[in-house]
């Protein structure tokens, strides 16, 4: 399975900012197909966890509102070497993880 999270974090005066790109379809199960009528399944990002070294700094519970390809941003104590470490897993059992360094 192909890598679906960017990430980039950078530290100044000890505060990281952390953004994320992640690509997911993020269907709601709600809409139809244009050509069939039948509706998409549901299939979405359920739990968002972030890690830096041992700790976690964010943890957040995502649904069908949010939009295809999430953006996210975030900041939290650290600094220059530090590692963040981001995972997510989808209604379907799907998951990815990703660790960068921060910079």
């Amino acid at each position: 399975m192909k890598k679906t999270i960017k990430l980039r974090a950078k530290a100044k005066n000890g505060v990281v900012t952390v953004k994320a790109l992640i690509s997911h379809p993020m269907e709601t199960g709600l809409r139809k197909n244009k050509k069939t009528g039948k509706l998409i399944p549901a299939h979405h990002i359920q739990q968002l966890v972030a890690r830096s070294g041992d700790k976690t700094v964010l943890q957040a519970a995502l649904g069908g509102a949010v939009s295809k390809n999430p953006y996210l941003s975030f900041r939290f104590a650290g600094n220059k070497g530090d590692t963040v470490t981001l995972s997510w897993v989808d209604n379907l059992g799907q998951s990815d993880e990703v660790t960068g360094s921060v910079k």
